[in-house]
C-alpha cells in the first residue's frame, strides 16, 4: 500500500511538473518572439491558443503586474465551478519564480503551474498553464491515501487480534481433536468387522474357493466395497465355469484333431518363423523313416540333415525365407532298399495382422499312384506308338508292292513308279524317326541349371522368333514393373517352355488372331505370373485334364510330348501351370515360378 500511495504522489508530481515545463515552453517562446509589446497583444493570443491545443492543456493565463491580460481555457472544463487564480498567488510571482495552486473543480482537481519574469519596459509578466485532473483519477488518489491510512491503524491492531485468535483457534482445534477421537473409536467398531470379513474372504478366494461371499450389511462406500466384492467374486466364479467349459471343448477339439492326423495317411508337419517343428503325425514320420521321439522342438535342418532329404529340406528353407505357397512337387526318396516318391505342398501360415507365423509341409505317398500311372500311361503310349508307326506303314507297304509289281511287268513308265515309291518309303520313313525322336527327348529331359535371369528377356526372345513369320498374329506383350529382376531360373528351358504354347496358340487361331502376354508379382505368395492367351477355339472342359498328359495332342499330327515337356519343366521350377478359358474366346496359360 505505501508503494501504491508512492505511486500515486508520484503520477501528481509528474502532472505538476509536466505543467511546468509548458509554462517554461510559453515563457521562452513569448521573449523569443517578443510577443508581449504595448502594440498588440494578438499575435500573444494566437500563439496561446495555438499552444492550447498543441500541449493539450486545459487553461493557459498570462499576467502583468498582477493583471490578467487574456485566459484560455478547453471547452471541456467544468466552467460553472471555474475560479481564476488566487490573487495572493498572482502576488507571490513577484517575489518567487514559480507558482503552484491545487485547487477542487467540480468533481476533479485542476493542477496550475505559473512562471514569472521580468520584461523590460513592460514589467513583471507571469504566465499560468493549467492541467485539469478528472474525478476518476482524483478519487483513486483520494481512496489510494484512504486505504494508506487505514492500513496504517489496523497495523497497529494486528498483534491483538492475533493472540485472540491463536487463542481461540486452539480451544477449537482441541475441541475438534477430542470429538474426532471418540468419533474415530465409535466407527473403528463399524468398520473392523466387515474389514475383517472381507479379509478372511479374499484369503478363501486365493486358495481358490469361489463360493465365498461377505454377508455383513454395511453402509456407505465400505457396503459399496462389499457388494463389488460379492459381485465380482460372482463373475470370476462364472468367468472361471466358462473358462472350464472352453478349456474342455478345445481340448476335446484338440483330441479329434489328433486323432485325426494319427490316421490320416496323409503326412502332415508343421514348423513356426524360425522352422522349428511344432507338430509331426505318424503317416509324415513313416514316409520319411522318421523316430517317433526326439522330434518336436528341433529344427527342421537338424532331423532332415541327411542327403536323402536335401530336395524337401531345401525347399521348406525356400518357403520360410519366401514365405510361397507349393503345391504338389514330386520328390523322391531313396531309403537304400527302395524309392518313395511324394507329392510335396508347403502353405504359409499367417496371424490376422498378415504377418508370417510358420508353415505347413503336406506330404503325399504317390509310389502306388505313379505306378499305377506309369502302367496306364506306358499302355496308352504303346497304342500311339502303335497307331503313329502303323499311319506311315501302310503307305510304305503299298509303295514297296506297287514297286514290286510293276518291277515284274517292267512296263512304260516304272521308273517313274519306282521314284515315287522310293520318296513316299523316304518321307513316311523321315515321319517314324521324328517321333521317335520326340519320345527320346521326353525320355532325356535335360537338369535343370537355375541362373539369375530377367525373365521378361526370355520371354522378349521367345516373340521374337515369331514376330514377322506371321502377317496376321499381333502379339500385345504387357510386363509389369513390380516382377522382381533378376529371378531364379533355367533361361533355355524357360525359353522352350514359352516357344511351345506360343506354337500351339499360333495353330490353335490358325496363324490368324491375337496373342496377349500378360506379367504380374503375386506379392503374397511371392511369385511371378505370366499369362498367355489367345483367340482361337479354345480347348473343351473333357480335354483341359488331359491336356499336360504324354499322349494326348489336339494336333492331328501331334505327338501329345510338348505340353507334358512344359509341364515338367515347370514342375522342375517349383511352380505351376494351369489352362483357363480366354474371354470371349480362345485359351489362357497361367504359370507361375518363384520369384
Amino acid at each position: 500500500l505505501d508503494d501504491t500511495k508512492s505511486l500515486a504522489d508520484s503520477l501528481l508530481m509528474e502532472s505538476e511538473e509536466t505543467t511546468l515545463h509548458y509554462a517554461r515552453q510559453l515563457s521562452k517562446g513569448i521573449r523569443k518572439q517578443k510577443l508581449l509589446n504595448s502594440e498588440s497583444q494578438l499575435p500573444l493570443k494566437e500563439f496561446a491558443r495555438d499552444k492550447l491545443r498543441e500541449y493539450k492543456l486545459d487553461e493557459i493565463c498570462v499576467y502583468l503586474d498582477d493583471e490578467e491580460l487574456f485566459a484560455y481555457l478547453n471547452s471541456n472544463l467544468p466552467l460553472h465551478d471555474y475560479r481564476d487564480l488566487a490573487p495572493d498567488i498572482v502576488k507571490q510571482a513577484k517575489l518567487e519564480e514559480t507558482i503552484t495552486s491545487i485547487e477542487s473543480m467540480g468533481n476533479g482537481r485542476m493542477i496550475r503551474r505559473g512562471l514569472s519574469f521580468d520584461i523590460p519596459d513592460m514589467g513583471r509578466v507571469l504566465v499560468v498553464t493549467g492541467k485539469f485532473l478528472p474525478q476518476n483519477y482524483t478519487q483513486r488518489i483520494n481512496n489510494i491515501t484512504s486505504y494508506v491510512q487505514r492500513y496504517h491503524q489496523l497495523k497497529t491492531q494486528k498483534n491483538p487480534v492475533k493472540t485472540f485468535y491463536i487463542i481461540t483457534l486452539s480451544f477449537i482445534t482441541l475441541l475438534i481433536i477430542f470429538a474426532a477421537s471418540w468419533i474415530g473409536f465409535h466407527l473403528a467398531k463399524a468398520i473392523t468387522v466387515p474389514i475383517e470379513k472381507l479379509a478372511q474372504a479374499t484369503k478363501d478366494v486365493s486358495k481358490g474357493n469361489l463360493d465365498a461371499k461377505v454377508d455383513d450389511p454395511a453402509s456407505g462406500e465400505l457396503g459399496i466395497l462389499i457388494d463389488s466384492f460379492n459381485q465380482m467374486i460372482s463373475n470370476l466364479k462364472e468367468s472361471h465355469h466358462n473358462i472350464a467349459q472352453k478349456t474342455s471343448e478345445l481340448e476335446a477339439r484338440k483330441k479329434y484333431i489328433e486323432t485325426i492326423l494319427s490316421n490320416i495317411t496323409t503326412g502332415v508337419i508343421t514348423l513356426d518363423a524360425q522352422g522349428i517343428i511344432t507338430t509331426i503325425n505318424p503317416s509324415a514320420r513313416e514316409m520319411l523313416t522318421l523316430p517317433g521321439k526326439n522330434i518336436i522342438g528341433k529344427s527342421y535342418k537338424d532331423i532332415l540333415s541327411l542327403s536323402k532329404y536335401g530336395e524337401i529340406s531345401k525347399s521348406i528353407e525356400l518357403g520360410i525365407q519366401k514365405k510361397y505357397r507349393l503345391s504338389d512337387k514330386e520328390i523322391n526318396i531313396n531309403s537304400g532298399t527302395q524309392d518313395t516318391a511324394l507329392a510335396l505342398s508347403l502353405s504359409p501360415l499367417r496371424q490376422s495382422n498378415n504377418k508370417f507365423s510358420g508353415l505347413i509341409v503336406v506330404l503325399d505317398n504317390l509310389t502306388q499312384l505313379i505306378k499305377a500311372q506309369k502302367i496306364a500311361a506306358w499302355k496308352e503310349v504303346a497304342q500311339r506308338v502303335a497307331h503313329e508307326i502303323k499311319n506311315p506303314l501302310t503307305p510304305i507297304q503299298l509303295s514297296a508292292e506297287r514297286i514290286i509289281k510293276h518291277l515284274k511287268k517292267k512296263k512304260e513308265k516304272s521308273d517313274e513308279i519306282i521314284d515315287d515309291g522310293a520318296n513316299t518309303i523316304v518321307q513316311e520313313a523321315r515321319t517314324i524317326k521324328a517321333l521317335v525322336d520326340e519320345f527320346s527327348n521326353f525320355a532325356r529331359m535335360p537338369i535343370v541349371h537355375m541362373q539369375s535371369t530377367d525373365i521378361h528377356e526370355i520371354i522378349e526372345q521367345a516373340v521374337s522368333l515369331f514376330k514377322g513369320l506371321f502377317k496376321d498374329i499381333e502379339f500385345e506383350v504387357l510386363y509389369s514393373f513390380r516382377v522382381p529382376s533378376p529371378i531364379q531360373t533355367d533361361p533355355e528351358q524357360m525359353k522352350r517352355v514359352f516357344i511351345n504354347i506360343l506354337d500351339n496358340a499360333i495353330h490353335a487361331m490358325n496363324k490368324k488372331g491375337k496373342i496377349k502376354i500378360q506379367t504380374s508379382f503375386v506379392k503374397k505368395e511371392q511369385r511371378v505370373k505370366i499369362e498367355i492367351a489367345d483367340s482361337g477355339h479354345g480347348i473343351s472342359l473333357k480335354d483341359k485334364g488331359k491336356l499336360f498328359l504324354p499322349h494326348f495332342s489336339t494336333k492331328k499330327k501331334g505327338t501329345g510330348l510338348g505340353l507334358a515337356i512344359v509341364n515338367q519343366v515347370i514342375n522342375e521350377h517349383n511352380g505351376s501351370i494351369n489352362v483357363e478359358n480366354n474371354h470371349p474366346h480362345g485359351t489362357k496359360f497361367v504359370i507361375q515360378i518363384p520369384a
